[in-house]
């Protein structure tokens, strides 16, 4: 599966130090669908009694926990969304973008909503949740993180952990697309250097990362970690929504999850318990898990009487400090074709601001909800190229709150207060800053047109850079007006305030967060990496308690 290739570059040449033999023999054996074997759709399933664990959302935290308490209990794993095997736009680089596009639709694995700041922006709704739509990068966390997010580490687990990730669905980049070279030499030319070579781990500078789509194109998302599992032991149950959790008491003494409560596509209730010693874990993301312990009556005690909801609980904290990485950038047309896709190359500057770039071709003439340019009509099959820039560590955070008191289906009002801090506006100042250095390489040089006088230009799609580089209110301007998100929000169930340093509910007896609601900052360029080896972590480190 893992091809080691150099580039035509000396210096850019992949150094796989860290990916053996054994990873490639684990690519071939795992990247199959046989964990279809055990998904059942939630209409027909008939459960048991009893599990040890019950985890809600199937996504990228939850299908590799799942995995691993399945080595040795019983675990009942509840999707809300369905399994994508055979779609194209989840299964395909080339048609990535198209998750986006159509996550209005309700078949769509990307289900969209957006935020009360007025940015749009989705979240997974499928088996592997987010891993299964976004652009495929995958990069570890770096050492910041670590210290910040206050989760009782051990960095040796945790380096187990990722490389039990990467065996199963990280592939080397076989070949570094045309545009995705550009960019790389462009961000050196610009300074943003060391020159990293191939790398998976979080290093300032401009790298070559790794993805989850291999040589030919398809993805391996999170949910191909369902196939490491023991099918003995896990019961995979899609179109399963859940809706509340259930608890043994309404005295916060002796108060515990035994089970949840869901319904499925037909509307159906259904209720499932945990056994004695057993736990429920809430995988369903920061959007999700913060949402069904408000809607379980966990949360601040005023504001729960305002909904008419049941206090079990009080708990200030839940759905507070929700965040999201703001990001700016500017997209061009280019003139030729250009069909290769992805995002494989990104720079870690000093000033924490992460540059990546992609490329598409549009294939409508109609708004494309996309990251880079929301608001913009194309004509048909016309080739786009994109640089993004994203404040890695913003200080600006905003608060989760219910749509409904009593319908799970209605996405939460999310206010994420883009800006707020005035040092996230700075930090924007700075990410305009090195994408105007950018566009001033020669590696650029040929994504400009000529006119009739045989002057060259960028051909701007929606907004240019600013043309001064010194006025500072134009360029605050400007990052406000073309403000969108890289979809790496994170919060809402922050350790030591909602979850303890092991992520369970502090004040609740055998019930856990495992999935970014409770992460502090947005673990390095992308999070997937991070959400995947925390869920095997976590699931190592109960089965260590367990004995």
């Amino acid at each position: 599966m893992v091809k080691h290739h150099v580039f035509h570059k000396a210096m850019y040449f992949l150094f796989i130090y860290s990916i053996q033999l054994h990873s490639q023999l684990l690519c071939f054996l795992y990247s199959d669908a046989s964990y279809l074997s055990f998904a059942n759709e939630a209409t027909s399933f008939i459960p048991e009694p009893e599990y040890d664990y019950i985890i809600v959302g199937g996504g990228t935290a939850g299908c590799p926990l799942a995995a691993t308490l399945s080595e040795s209990y019983s675990v009942l794993l509840l999707e809300r969304g369905g399994v994508s095997d055979s779609d194209p736009n989840v299964l395909y680089a080339i048609n990535s973008v198209t998750n986006i596009i159509n996550a209005n639709e309700k078949s769509s694995p990307a289900q969209a909503f957006t935020s009360e700041d007025g940015i749009q922006n989705a979240r997974g709704n499928v088996l592997g949740g987010s891993s299964m739509i976004n652009f495929g990068f995958y990069s570890r966390a770096d050492e910041y993180f670590h210290n910040k997010t206050e989760i009782e580490w051990d960095m040796t687990k945790v380096e187990e952990a990722y490389k039990w990730v990467e065996d199963s669905v990280v592939w080397v980049p076989e070949r570094i697309n045309s545009w995705q070279t550009s960019t790389l030499d462009a961000l050196l030319e610009s300074g943003v250097g060391p020159a990293n070579g191939f790398t998976v781990d979080h290093l300032q500078g401009t790298k070559v990362s790794g993805s989850t789509f291999d040589g030919s194109g398809r993805r391996h998302g999170a949910v191909e970690l369902l196939n490491r599992a023991n099918p003995e032991n896990l019961r995979v149950v899609v179109h399963a929504t859940v809706d509340r959790i259930m608890f043994s008491t309404s005295k916060s003494s002796d108060l515990a999850a035994v089970g949840v409560v869901y319904h499925d596509s037909l509307g159906r209730q259904h209720k499932v318990h945990v056994r004695r010693n057993g736990e429920v874990i809430l995988c369903a993301g920061a959007i999700g898990s913060p949402q069904l312990l408000l809607l379980s009556g966990i949360g601040h005690g005023s504001y729960l009487e305002s909904q008419n909801i049941t206090i079990v609980h009080q708990h200030p904290f839940v759905g507070q400090f929700i965040a999201d990485n703001p990001c700016i950038g500017i997209s061009l047309l280019v003139p030729f074709r250009l069909d290769d896709s992805g995002s494989q190359v990104v720079g870690i500057t000093n000033e924490g601001i992460y540059i990546e770039s992609s490329s598409s071709i549009i294939p409508f003439d109609s708004p494309a909800n996309f990251i880079f340019f929301p608001h913009t009509s194309f004509p048909l099959n016309i080739s786009v190229v994109s640089i993004a820039a994203k404040v890695s560590k913003p200080l600006s955070n905003g608060f989760l709150s219910l749509k409904s008191a009593t319908d799970v289906t209605v996405t939460p009002k999310v206010r994420y207060n883009y800006f707020s801090n005035s040092q996230d506006l700075a930090q924007c100042t700075n990410a305009v800053d090195v994408t105007r250095k950018l566009l001033k390489t020669r590696a650029m040089e040929i994504y400009k047109f000529s006119d009739r006088d045989g002057e060259n230009y960028f051909n701007f799609i929606g907004h240019s850079l600013p043309e001064s580089s010194s006025n500072e209110d134009t360029i605050e301007t400007f990052c406000r007006e073309v403000l969108t998100t890289f979809y790496h929000f994170h919060g809402g169930c922050l350790v030591n305030k909602v979850v303890d340093r092991n992520l369970k509910v502090i004040g609740i007896d055998s019930l856990r967060v495992v999935d970014g609601s409770v992460f502090s900052h947005s673990p390095g360029t992308n999070p997937q990496a991070t959400v995947m080896m925390l869920g095997r972590y976590i699931g190592t480190r109960i089965l260590k308690e367990k004995g």
